[in-house]
């Protein structure tokens, strides 16, 4: 569906998921957008890509929803359109309910819901204008199911699929794809970066996490579930027959979940 003249914008590209994914797609032939917090970072990962000379930065703070139809503008003004805009940044968080600051729940869905939605926002009318896009978001399958821990974290992620799939009914009938990508344990830095219950991160790897998929191998998966248009698809190990249970037999869930060694 996607070729060497592909346009991807790729948030949250400074490490994990969407430093792996901007490697394949540089591999691929594709132009890239890369976009964090971190412009050095991203820099780093430009020049490690198959063709620096086709990768372009725009860096941005999804936490800061004011500068984003801003860099939507910068990065449309990198080659003069996007073809697919890679929703990926995002924190995670490791707090119990009754502990955790209500600044740490707003903090999640800021980055998490509010930026994303605010970004991919900015980015429509050009995606409608041009008569095509494809917003590949991120989520997790604690978008789908709930886990200890996590209780901001899964309602920002919740969040987004209701979004995106209403997004989908909106625009779909002119030529605006949605698919969601769901991960589960993945061997990223997510889990030293989740925010505890005043915020500050975890600074420490979960085993779940360390266990997890390659990121990539995990890049390639998403990126042929984007290329085949699928509206939503689950990546991981056993962890992804949670949606399934979820679905069927959510008190089992419910038990099993508790069981497992997920924090």
């Amino acid at each position: 569906m996607y070729g060497t003249d592909t346009v991807v914008w790729i948030t949250g590209a400074s490490s994990g998921i969407g430093e792996a994914l901007s490697y394949h797609l540089s591999e691929l032939g594709c132009w890239l957008i890369l976009s964090a917090r971190r412009e050095e970072r991203l820099r780093e990962v430009r020049n490690a890509c198959a063709s620096p000379e086709r990768v372009a930065l725009v860096p941005l703070d999804l936490g800061v929803p004011d500068t984003l139809p801003e860099r939507a503008a910068a990065a449309l003004a990198c080659y003069g359109r996007v073809d697919v805009l890679v929703n990926n940044a995002g924190l995670s968080q490791r707090s119990k309910i009754l502990d955790t600051e209500m600044a740490v729940y707003e903090r999640l869905m800021q980055v998490n819901y509010l930026g994303t939605v605010a970004l991919s926002k900015a980015l429509l009318p050009a995606f409608l204008e041009q008569g095509s896009g494809h917003y590949a978001t991120v989520t997790s399958l604690m978008g789908k199911f709930g886990s200890p821990l996590r209780s901001g974290y899964c309602g920002a992620k919740h969040a987004l699929h209701g979004f995106f799939d209403v997004l989908r009914m909106e625009h779909g009938h002119q030529g605006i794809q949605v698919s969601m990508i769901c991960p589960g344990f993945v061997q990223t830095d997510v889990a030293r970066n989740a925010l505890t219950a005043t915020g500050a991160p975890q600074q420490k790897q979960d085993q779940a996490t360390a266990a997890g998929m390659a990121p990539d191998r995990f890049a390639r998966k998403m990126w042929r579930a984007i290329c085949k248009g699928k509206w939503e698809t689950y990546i991981g190990g056993q962890e992804v027959m949670g949606i399934y249970l979820k679905r069927f037999f959510p008190r089992l869930l419910h038990r099993v979940v508790l069981r497992s060694q997920v924090v």
